[in-house]
């Protein structure tokens, strides 16, 4: 049952966590008094001078900002902090921060771990190789890279120098990688030969001569010898031995203006060129540092880790564990392998403390019947972070199930688009089964009705009524903001309007229906996809699903199509079907039951695992499958293939 209480927050919980420190230093720096986390939310959204100096001296920020206005100007204009200047590196490596700052594993190498001097100094090492090749402030450092240190070292140092960092996974295919980094030119491009994922082994140097010789831009190709260190770089390139050669210089961190590019992010290109989203390094430093601390609660006590690649806006997040003085716990290979205890027993073995993954990997686990008191000690977690699609009320259960009631599931949602949650989190208030436990500090979400009113206890548009730091610096190459300003503020003027369906309930608590641009709209009622999956999906034989509404185009109801991926060994018979409707139509509504259920091979997933409603309900319609995703983005490239034998 959704809504049911899972977790209250401790009679102590005001003395042993971040956000209760903050809320007495609140009060003794500026008298301010409040009684409950809505009390807190509300001044948040409302005094942004007043709440975002706060968190930026109460995370020890520097330097300070100058006096004036924390915001000048209105959506999508508004500019943060005029005349301040920071720079993101300085923060995440400042003196204070002690012990070790990074722990890796991996299943193409060794264990590494580097204490936090170790890292400052391999990146004053590679800032100082950046600049011997000729990279300055404002110039583009492009890496194809897992998610090991040397990424972290990379970027660290990119950002030193006040250049500019975007990164793709290596399993992302040539064109996935062209489309993204075709848009910003990198003067320099940082790759591996290859890496392994479970047993098998996956060469990638021709994929790398294919980039370099499709971007252009590229003066100085990098070569991390990855999955074979024998192999010596391509004619043309250097080692990154080179590049991290030892070095004199001390490290330093270019001071940069609040709003001056950190990185650029990409989105999932499942329909057109990626956008090329500009974050600053002011607004990463500033958000990240109030997400990770006061919600998440992430501190030097802490080891933080969340499942990602270097592909996806998470990685950047969980890189931000530093800014916290926490150690990061990086893993590079394949969950799955040699089954979906690796990451558990990677937590067990390394004493993670904050465990993040994706809500279809611990809804896997859960399928699997995995017993995680098994696969070793995991009593050091105290957070369970989950984010990448809404998780079902059964996921949560699971979790307190497997790991006790002692800690906190965080279920977040937000985005590539302000690299952070808008809805998560936070130590004060009670976890509810299936549901995301309030909106964040700074974050003015709201619901909103069809006529753009705010709404309460129904579903409406995700939308922010002001804006938040980390929101983007701009759009690559968008010198004028129109594309920005059609990605979110074309429906409201002045609102951001972010694409998906939310709930806000009486309580507070938020609950994510899917994307509204894939709304199911049966006789007249919208119905979000997320609340189906999670009703389909906790039958035993589907592995995965996938729902569209192909509109009959005369007002009729059209038809609601499921395409499931069983698990294997099942078959999808009429008992099967008339499971799948009565379970539908008991926990949703008869609105809810499909005119069809298909059998597919796999659901076309985005590498960062989100489903592609919308292409596959475009391919349905005529359009073809390259022409509404990019295959090198996409987990299973062929998954889309069986649409258009379906149409």
């Amino acid at each position: 049952m959704t809504g049911e209480i899972l977790w209250t927050p401790p009679t102590d919980v005001r003395s042993t966590t971040a956000i209760g420190a903050y809320l007495d230093w609140l009060e003794r720096t500026t008298s301010r008094h409040f009684d409950s986390y809505d009390e807190l939310w509300r001044w948040s959204v409302t005094d942004l001078d007043g709440f975002w100096r706060s968190v930026w001296a109460h995370a020890g920020i520097e330097p300070a900002p100058p006096d004036g206005p924390a915001v000048v100007g209105s959506m999508p204009e508004a500019r943060w902090f005029p005349g301040a200047t920071l720079n993101y590196a300085a923060h995440a490596l400042r003196p204070q921060n002690r012990g070790v700052a990074i722990v890796a594993r991996s299943q193409s190498r060794g264990p590494v771990e580097l204490t936090y001097d170790e890292l400052r100094e391999q990146v004053a090492r590679v800032r100082e190789g950046l600049r011997r090749l000729g990279v300055r402030r404002g110039d583009h450092v492009a890496a194809y890279l897992p998610n090991t240190p040397e990424a972290v070292v990379a970027m660290l140092a990119t950002a030193s120098l006040g250049a500019i960092w975007s990164s793709c996974a290596p399993e992302f295919g040539v064109r996935a990688v062209v489309d993204r980094f075709g848009q910003v030119g990198p003067k320099v491009l940082i790759a591996v030969d290859g890496y392994r994922y479970g047993d098998r082994a996956i060469d990638r140097r021709d994929e790398v001569e294919q980039l370099r010789a499709a971007l252009p831009s590229i003066e100085t190709l990098v070569l991390l010898p990855y999955l074979d260190p024998s192999v010596p770089p391509a004619a043309g390139a250097i080692a990154w031995d080179d590049l991290a050669a030892p070095t004199a210089s001390p490290l330093e961190c270019e001071p940069v203006p609040f709003d001056h590019p950190l990185y650029v992010l990409f989105s999932s290109g499942t329909t057109g060129l990626p956008k090329p989203i500009v974050h600053g390094h002011g607004g990463i430093v500033l958000e990240h540092a109030k997400y990770l601390t006061l919600h998440h609660d992430v501190g030097p006590r802490d080891r933080f880790f969340w499942f990602t690649t270097t592909g996806w806006m998470m990685w950047n997040f969980l890189v931000s564990g530093l800014l916290a003085g926490s150690t990061i716990v990086l893993f590079d290979g394949d969950p799955g392998s040699p089954d979906l205890g690796t990451l558990w027993r990677l937590a067990a073995e390394t004493g993670i403390t904050s465990f993040g993954a994706s809500a279809p990997f611990l809804m896997a686990c859960r399928r699997a019947g995995l017993d995680l008191g098994a696969l070793g000690d995991l009593s050091a977690i105290r957070t369970v972070g989950s984010t990448g699609a809404p998780l079902p009320a059964d996921g949560f259960r699971w979790v307190y199930d497997q790991l006790g009631d002692g800690i906190v599931v965080a279920s977040i949602s937000g985005g590539t688009d302000v690299c952070t949650a808008f809805v998560g989190s936070v130590p004060l208030v009670p976890v509810y089964a299936g549901e995301i436990s309030c909106r964040c500090l700074g974050a003015a979400v709201e619901a909103f009705d069809v006529d753009g009113r705010p709404v309460t206890g129904e579903q409406g548009e995700l939308v922010l009524t002001v804006p938040m730091p980390s929101m983007p610096v701009s759009f690559w190459g968008d010198t004028d903001g129109s594309r920005l300003r059609r990605a979110y503020f074309d429906v409201y003027p002045g609102v951001w309007r972010h694409g998906d369906w939310i709930t806000i309930t009486d309580r507070g608590t938020c609950i994510i229906s899917g994307r509204s641009d894939a709304t199911l709209n049966r006789g007249g009622v919208r119905i979000g996809t997320a609340e189906l999956y999670e009703v389909v999906e906790t039958i035993p034989e589907v592995a995965d699903s996938l729902v569209v509404h192909l509109e009959d185009g005369g007002g009729g109801p059209g038809r609601l199509v499921l395409f499931v991926q069983l698990a294997p060994g099942a078959e999808l018979n009429e008992d099967l079907r008339a499971r799948i409707a009565t379970r539908l139509r008991a926990d949703l509504s008869p609105r809810h039951v499909p005119d069809d259920v298909i059998a597919v091979p796999s659901v076309p997933r985005t590498l960062t695992g989100k489903r592609l409603e919308v292409p596959v309900k475009r391919i349905l319609r005529g359009a073809a499958p390259d022409d509404v995703a990019s295959r090198d983005a996409l987990s299973d490239p062929s998954s889309l293939d069986v649409f258009v034998e379906l149409r």
